[in-house]
């Protein structure tokens, strides 16, 4: 069965029509148990009282009930689900980011609720294991840049010509990015631009039969002859292009990227970097240049909610 095409505007505001948008969406061939993984010994048990809400069905294998929100990132969440559906078409429809603070007012929810929802999100997002970029015969773009991140309130301290200003301790943190000519992103922080490091990120989540196309820094050097063929542009003589070897288009995620972190977002911690490059790489491979528009995005997004949770506290491991 084919994944549906339309979300319905009742499933933004109606809990029964959200319930059944979602089923359509994590069930496209019908109801499986999350928890035994049976197909066919499945039986709907309607509501089992008003508190629990309706969609329970019943597993003749593992004798256990379930609702469609079991086994994902839904599971034991007081959030309605319909505000779940709507939180999920705000985030894939901006294209710079939706902030958790925004998010909190349209839902009509806590901050601290709307916060931890965008980064239950975000985890959906997440592409990185799902195979390399790049392939025989097609070319990979890939370029490093950093993110100033200040830390602590700051001190104040006198200059003779400014008299008092503020100053803050910053630390720029290093972000890299691969993008697939006509195709997919993917983003990552690193702990330096080192060769080492740059060679780790390039051979887990770039294939190395493909053309590899970067900036003139020399640390790509070593890395870079793995790959079929190198080929590198120099920025500091404005070089921007020659014939097919060029870095704009990673470029230019990379400036969708700040644009979001500066203007809508404001401040990431280190700890949650790599959430938001997930979030930006995973719109950038589902764009409208690609015949994805907003309803297929947000409907692809949901999906990937299956066998994700992201909790507040880690559960203690038995002893």
């Amino acid at each position: 069965m084919q994944l549906p095409t339309e979300l319905s505007d009742a499933c933004y505001h109606d809990e029964e029509a959200a319930r059944h948008q979602l089923e359509a969406i994590r069930w496209p061939d019908g109801p499986f148990c999350p928890l035994c993984g049976s197909f066919d010994r499945i039986k709907a048990t309607g509501t089992p009282n008003k508190a629990k809400g309706g969609g329970w069905y019943h597993c003749m294998d593992c004798r256990r009930r379930f609702t469609v929100r079991v086994g994902s990132i839904f599971h034991r969440s007081h959030v309605p689900t319909y505000k779940w559906l709507l939180a999920f078409r705000l985030m894939n429809s901006s294209k710079k980011g939706y902030s958790a603070l925004q998010l909190s007012r349209d839902l009509n929810v806590d901050y601290k609720t709307g916060w931890f929802m965008e980064h239950r999100i975000r985890e959906c997002m997440d592409e990185s294991r799902d195979g390399p970029l790049g392939g025989e015969g097609k070319t990979v773009e890939a370029d490093e840049s950093f993110v100033t991140k200040q830390r602590g309130r700051g001190q104040w301290v006198f200059d003779n010509e400014k008299g008092w200003v503020k100053k803050r301790d910053r630390r720029s943190l290093a972000v890299f990015a691969l993008v697939e000519r006509g195709g997919k992103a993917r983003a990552m922080p690193l702990d330096s631009t080192s060769s080492d490091d740059l060679r780790r990120a390039l051979k887990q989540h770039a294939d190395t039969r493909s053309a590899l196309m970067t900036d003139q820094w020399s640390a790509y050097d070593r890395p870079g002859r793995e790959f079929v063929s190198h080929e590198t542009v120099n920025h500091s003589i404005e070089e921007w292009r020659r014939g097919n070897a060029y870095t704009n288009t990673v470029e230019n995620f990379f400036s969708v990227f700040k644009r979001g972190m500066r203007g809508v977002y404001q401040h990431c911690s280190e700890k949650h970097l790599a959430k938001y490059l997930n979030e930006f790489a995973f719109r950038y491979s589902h764009r409208v240049a690609l015949g994805v528009d907003d309803t297929e995005r947000t409907v692809r997004a949901i999906r990937g909610a299956t066998g994700r949770r992201l909790l507040y506290r880690q559960p203690r491991s038995a002893i």
